[in-house]
């Protein structure tokens, strides 16, 4: 079983955002994209690096 978490320093939290016994790029993406939606509603931005696939979905759902 694949998890895919992300982890916020600040306040030592883990956000658990899916998991697959057969991870796909596509689901990846996904799961990122649930990600930045989440914190757009919560009034937070992602800030910090990660994969380039990552920052492109960040980028286009953050700004367009």
């Amino acid at each position: 079983m694949y998890v895919f978490a992300v982890f916020e320093h600040a306040n030592r939290r883990i956000r658990i955002l899916g998991a697959t016994a057969h991870p796909t790029g596509s689901w990846v993406v996904q799961a990122a994209k649930n990600l930045v939606m989440y914190l757009d509603n919560a009034g937070c931005r992602a800030a910090i690096g990660f994969p380039q696939l990552f920052d492109e979905v960040l980028k286009v759902d953050q700004h367009g």
